[in-house]
């Protein structure tokens, strides 16, 4: 017999069949055009070794949370060197950027503040956000001027004021100015909030990250730093003064009840900061790769947004028809993933191509010529 509640979720999973916007787990098959392993670090000997050796040193788990059992020398030592890396005073690792960033604002966030959140920003920091209860106020994507007079319009609160954005957004692969951000806060005492995820290892003469590219790090209060992306093994740091990390230590629900990551993600990550000092290379093949790519889908009158990043937006629109895409690329050896709605806003679905230095410019040719291809049989019109 089905029950009310059996019901109502079969309503909501036909609602989102309806809507052309059902997903399904798939493995990886093909060349790799849509994960996050942008430096190609996940498969380094050396990076597999440390995890190897940690392995047999510490266990697989860490058995508790590290205000528990959990916690091991190896952390504090990564979470130093972190630190060091980004410029600032101290570090503190978490599970996953999800739970970092869950972390950082409902920690810092209080009832009665004000934060300023850019219309794009990833889920984990508009759940964030929600969870703190503070005053939400967002504003268009990258809009300073505006930004700039809501903030403004704010300056007799005497409310906390956060800025929140990413440093290079996940969707549309474009940067916030920074810069803007950073004068705006030192001139009216915001906090600026970053989230470095997809800009870690990618950016920097050190390549810790946009911060360090523009040159702001010390006008940032709390930076949150993916490790499972461009370092290619999991977890996230985030980064800034020490009595803030102190207080996160303290305070950060999802830090004090959570089980530590295995160990030897620390020992892996070690070894990932180690390849990125010895092989800086990588960076710059990621960069000429990323413009060569685009480049060639111009060429091939296919619109890449407006940004120069190694993330390449194609926005086709129509969710079903992003899937057909997809799908068909897959078929012929490209793995690339639709991105539909709630990823992106209605109206907005894409594939979300992205560069990795495990490609190669013969590869990536063949690809802009594959695509235009599939995307004029399927009507593809620029949105």
């Amino acid at each position: 017999m089905q029950t009310g509640l059996e019901y109502r979720v079969k309503e909501h999973l036909r609602e989102i069949e309806a809507a052309g916007l059902r997903r399904s787990l798939s493995a990886p098959q093909g060349v790799d055009l849509s994960s996050n392993d942008y430096l190609r670090l996940s498969n380094h000997p050396e990076i597999k070794y440390r995890m190897n050796q940690a392995v047999t040193a510490y266990g697989c788990g860490s058995t508790g949370s590290r205000l528990l059992r959990g916690h091991r020398e190896c952390f504090s030592n990564v979470e130093q060197r972190f630190a060091r890396w980004k410029g600032t005073e101290k570090s503190l690792y978490f599970g996953s950027g999800y739970l970092a960033n869950i972390a950082v604002l409902s920690t810092f966030l209080e009832e009665g503040d004000v934060v300023f959140s850019d219309e794009f920003n990833h889920a984990s920091l508009i759940d964030g956000i929600r969870i703190s209860r503070a005053r939400r106020v967002v504003f268009p994507h990258l809009d300073v001027d505006l930004l700039t007079h809501l903030i403004e319009r704010e300056s007799q609160s005497k409310a906390q004021r956060f800025i929140v954005t990413e440093s290079l957004f996940s969707m549309d692969g474009d940067e916030a100015p920074l810069i803007d951000y950073a004068a705006l806060c030192r001139a009216t005492g915001t906090n600026l909030i970053v989230d470095e995820a997809h800009a870690v290892g990618v950016y920097g003469h050190r390549g810790s990250g946009l911060l360090e590219e523009n040159g702001i790090g010390d006008e940032v209060f709390l930076s949150i730093n993916t490790a499972g992306k461009a370092l290619g093994v999991g977890g996230a740091f985030v980064a800034g003064q020490e009595w803030a990390i102190d207080y996160l230590l303290q305070c950060a629900r999802p830090f004090m009840f959570s089980t530590a990551p295995p160990p030897a993600m620390a020992a892996a990550i070690d070894g990932a900061l180690d390849c990125l000092h010895k092989e800086p290379q990588r960076l710059n093949l990621l960069h000429e790769l990323a413009v060569d790519l685009r480049q060639l889908l111009n060429s091939e009158g296919i619109d890449v947004g407006r940004g120069s990043s190694q993330i390449i937006p194609v926005v086709i629109g129509d969710s079903e028809q992003t899937v057909i895409v997809a799908e068909s690329l897959r078929t012929v050896g490209f793995d690339v993933r639709a991105i539909r709605p709630p990823s992106v806003p209605p109206g907005r679905a894409r594939l979300r191509i992205s560069v990795n230095v495990g490609l190669t410019k013969e590869i990536l040719s063949q690809f802009a010529i594959v695509l235009s291809g599939v995307l004029e049989k399927t009507g593809y019109v620029p949105v």
